[in-house]
């Protein structure tokens, strides 16, 4: 039998066609008893829309592409999933593709996104190939979340205030009485602005000269390698900030193998307070980066963005807090 189509919802109803379409559109200029009607005939009949005639006639996909650095990062998800919400909440569905990926390829997937005529485009943390990320914003609208780059006209930004997070982690080790601290850097310009409000700090307490910086790749294999680096120095710091939380895992381990208690002998903060700094055999202390917020906040500005091209672009920042936890605590006192 041949699938039901909107004349076959319009016969069983009692209603035109255009009547149906406007019902299925969520229209509020249709009658409740003739909306009631539709929705019965679609529901008898299992009327399911035909999407790419719809994409058609509406000359939109009611889709968002959504590019992300790398989904191993669990910030990521947790950023997708208030992206998700509130996109699905108006009417769009995300298209989803890896950095990664982008890498290994040596593709674009920004042009992929626009060739299905995506309404718009997320680009979610420090992609590679920031130009394809401006060739695409030419074309479609386009905000970035989790990152601070590229800055591009009718482009919005929104973020979390890095160079702050990183001095609250910092002011809270001093705080317990640290003094020789590292700092296991990321990449980019969010590892550019963490670093910066480490040394900062560092700076401010006259500390200068007992900031060890070590150069990671936001893995935990990245943060366990520069742990080890740090620890194996002839003057080994007594607390580490790690750039994210899976470097601040990485160094958890690197810890426990040179045989360190933490947090007796080795103070650790993490960022970004994903699920892996809640779980309770880690309990790692970390920068709240507000993930899902970010991604609600890049959703709407999108929307906003869809229905107003030209509208100027504006960087939205969301203020970090620090949840104390098991891996930090004040240095033993020297014997």
């Amino acid at each position: 039998m041949r699938p039901p189509t909107i004349r076959d919802v319009a016969e069983r109803a009692g209603v035109s066609k255009s009547l149906v379409s406007l019902v299925l559109r969520g229209s509020q200029q249709v009658r409740p008893e003739k909306r009631r009607a539709v929705l019965a005939a679609v529901e008898e009949l299992g009327y399911r829309p035909n999407a790419a005639a719809r994409s058609l006639s509406e000359r939109r996909t009611r889709t968002v592409g959504v590019l992300l650095n790398d989904l191993r990062n669990p910030w990521f998800v947790e950023l997708l999933d208030g992206l998700n919400s509130e996109l699905y909440a108006g009417g769009l569905r995300t298209l989803l593709a890896d950095g990664r990926l982008n890498r290994r390829l040596g593709e674009d997937l920004t042009h992929t996104f626009t060739e299905l005529r995506v309404d718009g485009l997320i680009a979610v943390g420090t992609l590679p190939d920031p130009a394809a990320v401006r060739t695409a914003a030419a074309r479609v609208p386009t905000v970035v979340a989790g990152t601070r780059e590229p800055v591009l006209p009718n482009v919005d930004i929104v973020a979390g205030d890095d160079e702050l997070g990183a001095r609250l982690a910092t002011e809270h080790l001093i705080g317990l009485g640290h003094r020789d601290i590292a700092h296991i850097a990321g990449q980019g310009v969010v590892g550019e602005l963490r670093r910066r409000g480490f040394e900062a700090v560092m700076r401010e307490h006259g500390l200068s000269g007992s900031a060890a910086v070590e150069q990671g790749d936001l893995t935990e294999e990245g943060g366990y390698r520069a742990t080890v680096r740090l620890l194996g120095a002839p003057h080994r710091p007594t607390a580490v900030f790690a750039f994210n939380d899976m470097a601040g895992v990485g160094a958890l381990s690197a810890a426990e193998e040179l045989g360190l208690r933490v947090p007796g002998e080795l103070s650790l903060v993490g960022y970004d307070n994903t699920y892996l700094a809640r779980l309770r055999h880690l309990w790692l202390t970390s920068v709240d980066n507000a993930g899902h917020d970010i991604g609600r906040r890049a959703a709407r500005r999108l929307l906003d963005r869809i229905a107003d091209p030209a509208r100027p672009g504006e960087v939205a920042l969301t203020a970090p807090v620090l949840e104390v936890r098991g891996t930090t605590a004040p240095p033993r006192p020297a014997d």
